[in-house]
């Protein structure tokens, strides 16, 4: 039998294949950042993901940085995700909520002029899009150190409210250039405090966040996702001793904690192939593994991933997309739609839900 569609208990769920629909931002939240029923009906449409890791979505007004993306903040937020998780559910789906503190990649005009903030006053390169076009993000302030226990506790609330809102857990978001991650860089975080300067250092943060959560919800409710040396969004880390030691400190942070699952982002996967065995080892769980944005994933790349024995089920993105039935359709072998890239970001329904099902088809 394919590898592929081998069953897989991570945490407390039963999936009912070894692969799983990646967090994929689409710009669509509706008022206060809430989900709608359109977001309801999407996620419900990739239900047969079996895992759905959602959308980043904000642990707190600051920590929002783009325009329509989700939080988990306030009491509109929560009842827009009881939509989600009520609708997910109902078609024997399982679906977190992946809290993304976006950190310095944010400008003001997209949180009502809330700050933004970083590990250091380090501004990320680049511009962000705002309602009146691309600006340049915003020059971060850096907590000092008695406020950082805030910082974890927004994510604790968070993670409540994802609970409260019926969703099955939350996967903490260390990677693709977040706060999460620019703690863990030396090219952002300049800090001489408990919380910079040497890997173990840098690493305290995350692993304060992901304790406190797995205490707040349950360790079997809680994933991790990192991208070792994953240089996106302005994030300078290189291969080398600091970084095997910064991410071996995470990751024997939060083994004994016993998580639902480690999900790592290897881009590209062949330079980080020794260190992802290594966190693999340490971490003695269920790890998922994307190996990054290239080609699109195929279910031969699915299969081969999972036969190099680095993970335990792979992460796919852009195919659910265009396919809120890929599942099925890899099952049976059927053709694929193609993802339209020209509407990945903002919208309606056309390039979000009107995609057709086999069944449609």
């Amino acid at each position: 039998m394919s590898r592929a569609f081998e069953s897989l208990t991570v945490g407390r769920w039963q999936l009912p294949q070894s692969f799983v629909m990646a967090p994929l931002t689409r710009n669509r939240a509706g008022e206060g950042h809430a989900p709608t029923t359109l977001n309801a009906e999407y996620y419900a449409q990739r239900a047969g993901a079996g895992l759905i890791v959602t959308e980043g979505t904000a642990p707190s007004h600051v920590g929002q940085g783009y325009l329509a993306v989700p939080g988990l903040y306030t009491d509109e937020q929560v009842a827009g995700w009881r939509l989600v998780a009520d609708a997910v559910h109902a078609r024997g789906g399982v679906v977190v909520a992946q809290l993304m503190h976006c950190g310095r990649i944010a400008h003001a005009d997209n949180k009502g002029g809330a700050e933004t903030i970083a590990p250091s006053a380090v501004q990320a390169p680049g511009e962000i899009v705002t309602a009146a076009g691309p600006k340049p993000h915003d020059v971060p302030r850096a907590p000092e150190t008695d406020e950082i226990a805030g910082l974890v506790d927004d994510f604790v609330t968070a993670s409540r409210n994802a609970i409260a809102a019926g969703l099955d857990g939350v996967e903490v978001h260390a990677a693709n250039g977040y706060l999460l991650h620019q703690f863990l860089d030396p090219t952002v975080n300049l800090r001489d405090d408990v919380y910079g300067g040497s890997p173990e250092n840098r690493a305290r943060f995350v692993v304060e966040v992901v304790t406190a959560v797995a205490d707040a919800i349950g360790a079997d409710r809680v994933g991790l996702r990192l991208s070792p040396g994953h240089r996106f969004n302005g994030i300078g880390e290189e291969l080398g001793a600091d970084l095997t030691a910064t991410y071996r400190a995470v990751v024997d942070g939060v083994a004994p904690l016993g998580l639902a699952y480690l999900s790592l982002l290897a881009s590209p996967l062949e330079p980080l192939e020794s260190l992802v065995r290594d966190l693999r080892e340490r971490f003695d769980g269920v790890v998922l593994l994307n190996d990054g944005f290239g080609d699109l994933t195929s279910l031969a790349s699915v299969e081969a991933l999972l036969g190099t024995g680095l993970a335990d089920a792979v992460v796919v993105g852009r195919q659910w997309l265009a396919n809120p039935d890929l599942a099925e359709r890899w099952r049976q072998g059927a053709e694929l739609n193609e993802p339209d890239q020209a509407t990945f970001y903002g919208g309606g329904a056309e390039g979000y839900t009107d995609y057709p099902t086999l069944e449609a088809s």
